[in-house]
């Protein structure tokens, strides 16, 4: 049986398309966090409403997106508004969409479950001090949930990057999509997706150094 022979130059002579899809990546993946962080925050105020509409509203929206697959979220996006709401989106715009209202769900039990992890005692304490509701919650509760959120947001911010490749299903040139580009031209997919787990690798290696000395330094304040 011959062995395969690995040829990496075929694959990395195209790093300009690699380059563009990682900047492509780092888009959409960065919109997406913004707008989910944003969304989930609303739907975090939702589920801790003391109106039991909203906290009912708030729980359909992120079992529905916890529950259901993500890549379904980008295909209704992008192929189900034009025929349901004549709303036609680009590949990029249906993507952010996507990829941040299924964030939203997530980022916002993060948020739920830092708030709720806070001992009672500590809202009736600065109730007892004449806070309203809302400046306990910015001045006493959130500095001591965000260093329990920080580990799992991070975790989620990760994820979303690994998930913005259903991208590639929209014909949306992030690095997967590419990565499938340059392997149709070079018949090397071996390499090519080689070449695109190191990317990833590297990627999330480099902002996972980050996030742990922004862990530390949050556990040192």
């Amino acid at each position: 049986m011959q062995s395969y022979q690995w040829d990496f130059g075929a694959v990395l002579a195209h790093w300009p398309m690699f380059l563009q899809g990682l900047g492509g990546t780092v888009a959409i993946s960065a919109l997406a966090i913004l707008l989910g962080i944003l969304g989930g925050g609303l739907v975090a105020t939702a589920r801790l409403s003391r109106w039991r509409l909203l906290r009912g509203l708030g729980r359909v929206y992120t079992e529905f997106y916890r529950n259901t697959p993500g890549i379904l979220h980008f295909f209704w996006v992008y192929y189900a508004l034009p025929v349901v709401a004549d709303i036609r989106l680009g590949p990029l715009e249906a993507a952010v969409i996507a990829l941040a209202t299924q964030s939203s769900a997530f980022y916002a039990e993060v948020f739920r479950g830092g708030i709720q992890s806070i001992r009672p005692g500590q809202w009736e304490g600065a109730v007892a001090l004449g806070m309203s509701r809302r400046r306990a919650l910015v001045r006493v509760i959130l500095p001591q949930a965000a260093r329990r959120m920080t580990a799992p947001f991070v975790e989620r911010s990760f994820e979303i990057i690994k998930t913005s490749s259903l991208a590639s299903t929209l014909a949306y040139g992030e690095l997967v999509y590419q990565g499938m580009q340059v392997a149709s031209i070079t018949y090397r997919p071996l390499e090519t997706y080689t070449v695109l787990a190191l990317i990833y690798f590297a990627l999330l290696f480099v902002l996972s150094s980050l996030a742990k000395l922004a862990e530390d330094r949050l556990r040192e304040a």
